[in-house]
């Protein structure tokens, strides 16, 4: 039986499932073991409810900022959908297995939609041995010295890639800080040609086993040199130098990047999709 709507997000007693499901499966989770492994359950510290529709083993979903659907089957992904439309939307995407997504949205649409976009396809890959691709020796850590050049680069690429501004409403001041957080993390890269970034990424989502490359950007005026390759190859070196799995998604209508990943050594190990919800 499905529980009522309104249950309570789960607690502390709930947590040594949840964390056989998050290392189950240590790729597709990676955002949410993030968290999970770093603030622990509690929704104030966790910055989100997980939710079971009968039992966090075979079901579990991560509410907050990003709606993502972990496991379950479709009866489990209408229950996500319908406690998500029992109160107001907190998330602005709904983004993890392109199965449950795909079938959340469905019911979720008629109420949350239209969706500013909808990517139903898009490769999570992930790399086991190390790079085929020569990591580029000029890639490095930015540092908050860099920020003010950095922050130009990072806003192109987002609005690339997201189609909104993140600079839109505050002046980018939330956007800056959590650059600068990420930054402070040693979690952001980059090749600079003196005062002008060539090549950009973040490790977005960092667990104890996975690192999520995101926001890999190459200036559009030095593409084709190389530079995307040598500097994802940089980053997911970097990963792998802390013990962890490099990883990362793709739009599945990116054939340049994909054939870039491809040439590192990156290998598909399933297929997300993402929902980016007004």
């Amino acid at each position: 039986m499905l529980r009522l709507l309104g249950d309570k997000p789960l607690g502390a007693r709930d947590a040594p499932v949840v964390a056989r499901v998050l290392n189950a499966d240590p790729v597709a989770c990676c955002m949410v073991a993030a968290r999970f492994e770093t603030h622990g359950i509690d929704p104030r510290l966790l910055g989100g409810e997980l939710w079971t529709a009968d039992d966090p083993a075979t079901s579990l979903c991560f509410s907050g900022a990003n709606l993502i659907p972990l496991i379950g089957t479709s009866a489990d992904m209408n229950y996500f959908a319908e406690r998500a439309l029992s109160s107001s939307r907190v998330c602005s995407s709904i983004v993890g297995d392109s199965d449950h997504v795909l079938a959340m949205w469905d019911r979720l649409c008629p109420a949350w939609g239209p969706a500013r976009e909808v990517r139903p396809a898009q490769p999570l890959l992930a790399l086991s041995g190390p790079p085929l691709v020569a990591p580029d020796p000029g890639v490095r850590l930015v540092t908050l010295d860099d920020l003010d050049v950095y922050l130009p680069a990072a806003v192109e690429m987002f609005i690339g890639e997201v189609g909104v501004d993140p600079c839109a409403g505050d002046g980018g001041r939330s956007y800056r800080r959590r650059l600068a957080a990420l930054i402070s993390a040693q979690r952001v890269f980059a090749r600079f040609d003196g005062a002008a970034v060539v090549f950009k990424a973040e490790i977005g989502s960092l667990s104890r086993r996975v690192g999520q490359i995101q926001g890999v950007w190459v200036d559009p005026t030095r593409r084709g040199q190389g530079f995307g390759a040598g500097g994802t190859a940089a980053v997911a070196a970097a990963v792998q130098a802390q013990g962890r799995i490099p990883s990362l998604y793709v739009n599945s209508f990116n054939l340049p990047a994909r054939s870039v990943y491809q040439r590192i050594g990156f290998t598909e190990v399933g297929t997300f999709a993402t929902v980016l919800v007004d």
